[in-house]
């Protein structure tokens, strides 16, 4: 296991800071724990704190503030109006499809004459494909809606224009120094786009654009709401920042999800054995590589035809058919993964010297590159990207970062050798010549080594708060549990506690995981806590270990009725 290196996140230091913290504390009536909790998350006084743990949809900015918003919508209703056929069309892994089953499931509510288009991930790759535009001339469309793609497709904007073929574009990568010459470009990370809110995903984008549609046609937005377990499925899958917008999203699409989900997501949640309450970290481990291995493995249109689903039945044998998908791209994912390791172990140069993982092999499975580059990460924790052949003669490539390197820049960095590539901070997709890899692996590496720090190259576990187990009770937790949804930029917080003990011997769980019994001997408080994987190297150290210190998240147990809380391990020190 990589050695972590535990950083705390900053203590208020003056006094009026801890004035912030005292106030909420009165005003909220809780300890100084959970106010310090919220002060980190930006919140100052009460109106905050309430509006942070009472989320509102009146909290959504005006979808016009949004760079061609009006030409947008405009664009839309002259194509409904006069009847002409659109198609909606978006990317093959979660945010894309979601985002089709949105825009598609609620225009399609009112409007027949549209369709919904998935690109094959290896016969036509990422985005905006000739094929998917000669399909939408092919039945006579005269506008396409594209969603999480476009930002880049200037050739394929003008080809489609060549056509007849009108694009709207919500796409929330980043933009290339050319903008498409689409009718409207939908994208807040636009130099030019004012809207307050950058981080989007491209389903967010699609939903902003119906909201300005119902605005403009008077249409009841609470008929756009009941699709929002699809844009928080969209979030928590992106792994963009839970806040502003995204976190009142995710917080309706959670509640929709929980109370009463569509019916594709309903039958996949059964399928997935996940009936008990779901937040968004169920959702990135259940929900989302479900749908995303429709398109690693098949095609994407499936998982499109399990969110659209109308019948239970129907949407039953979709969920189960994805599911095979699921478990395919489990048994590739293992596979390569150990194949992948094996590479980096035996060359010295990968394993004591290079500051970025670059592997190649000719058979690795294109639908599962990027969970494999993620895996490797797991192991050495630098900047990785996977190729492997397509079947045009070309690699593809992912590539996964680590925490504040800007992945984007370094590929970009590379571009000379690259055929094509997009992406953003944390996760690039690219495609090149086989012949220039060697070529990109000493550049990426170079790239990469000049600036990164030393510190970038450890995993780092940011630290909330040092606690007391005595402290950790229910209705701690139960406030605690309210500053959901968690996830990037207001993670689940993570607490340190010093000088505890055992009181048992370490229980072995499936061969690799831990459970322990702790004391905290100054206050005679105990508690349980879990370790995944963490028997080694843990289990021997704490035997001949007096004390020691963990750092983890509060959790709550339920079985048999009873709840209890107990603790998720991240890291011990002796």
């Amino acid at each position: 296991m990589t050695e972590k290196r535990w950083q705390p996140l900053p203590e208020p230091q003056s006094s009026e800071e801890n004035s912030i913290i005292s106030s909420l504390e009165t005003a909220l009536g809780i300890d100084k724990y959970l106010s310090t909790l919220l002060w980190q998350r930006g919140v100052n006084n009460f109106e905050e704190a309430k509006a942070f743990f009472r989320p509102s949809l009146d909290g959504l900015h005006d979808p016009f503030l949004m760079k061609d918003m009006e030409i947008a919508v405009e664009r839309l209703i002259k194509a409904i109006e006069t009847e002409e056929k659109i198609v909606i069309y978006g990317d093959y892994d979660v945010d894309g499809t979601t985002a089709v089953a949105l825009v598609y499931g609620f225009l399609n509510e009112f409007y027949s004459n549209i369709e919904y288009y998935n690109p094959d991930r290896y016969k036509e790759g990422y985005g905006i494909s000739d094929t998917g535009i000669d399909w939408a001339e092919s039945i006579g469309a005269t506008l396409i809606i594209a969603l999480d793609c476009g930002i880049k497709s200037i050739d394929k904007v003008d080809y489609a224009a060549e056509k007849g073929i009108d694009f709207i574009i919500c796409d929330h990568h980043e933009p290339g120094e050319e903008i498409p010459k689409a009718v409207a470009v939908l994208d807040p990370k636009r130099v030019d786009c004012k809207y307050p809110f950058k981080e989007l995903t491209g389903n967010g984008v699609g939903f902003k654009l119906l909201t300005a549609y119902c605005i403009k046609k008077d249409i009841d937005l609470n008929k756009l709401y009941e699709y929002l377990d699809f844009a928080m499925v969209s979030i928590a899958s992106d792994i963009v920042p839970i806040i502003g917008e995204n976190r009142i999203l995710a917080f309706y699409g959670l509640k929709k999800i929980n109370d009463n989900p569509r019916i594709g997501l309903k039958a996949l949640k059964e399928v997935a054995g996940s009936n008990g309450e779901m937040n968004i970290e169920n959702v990135v481990f259940t929900i989302g590589p479900r749908i995303n291995a429709a398109g690693r493995i098949k095609h994407a249109k499936a998982a499109v035809q399990l969110l659209l689903a109308s019948d239970y039945g129907e949407a039953m044998e979709f969920a189960y058919a994805i599911q095979e998908h699921n478990l395919e791209r489990r048994t590739h994912d293992a596979r390569i993964t150990e194949e992948a390791l094996t590479i980096i172990k035996e060359d010295d140069w990968l394993l004591n010297e290079a500051k970025s993982t670059v592997l190649f092999r000719k058979d690795w499975h294109k639908g599962v590159i990027g969970i494999v580059a993620s895996r490797c990460i797991e192991h050495y924790y630098r900047p990785t990207v996977i190729f492997t052949k397509t079947k045009d003669g070309m690699a593809a490539g992912s590539a996964r970062s680590v925490s504040g390197f800007n992945l984007y820049e370094a590929v970009e960095s590379c571009s000379p050798l690259l055929e094509q590539f997009g992406g953003h901070m944390h996760a690039a997709g690219m495609t090149i010549p086989i012949d220039n890899i060697p070529d990109f692996r000493k550049r990426f590496n170079e790239v990469v080594s000049a600036n990164i720090t030393a510190e970038q190259l450890i995993p780092q576990i940011n630290i909330d708060l040092k606690i007391k187990l005595e402290d950790l009770s229910k209705k701690f937790y139960r406030v605690m549990k309210q500053m959901g949804p968690f996830g990037p930029k207001n993670m689940h917080p993570i607490f340190q506690t010093d000088n505890l003990t055992l009181a048992a011997k370490p229980r072995i769980l499936k061969e690799k995981h831990l459970k322990l019994e702790l004391v905290e001997p100054e206050t005679g408080t105990t508690m349980t806590a879990l370790g995944f994987g963490m028997k080694e190297p843990f289990y021997d150290k704490l035997l001949n270990s007096d004390s020691f210190k963990i750092v983890y998240t509060l959790e709550e147990n339920t079985f048999r009725n009873q709840s209890t809380l107990q603790l998720f391990l991240k890291d011990i020190k002796f």
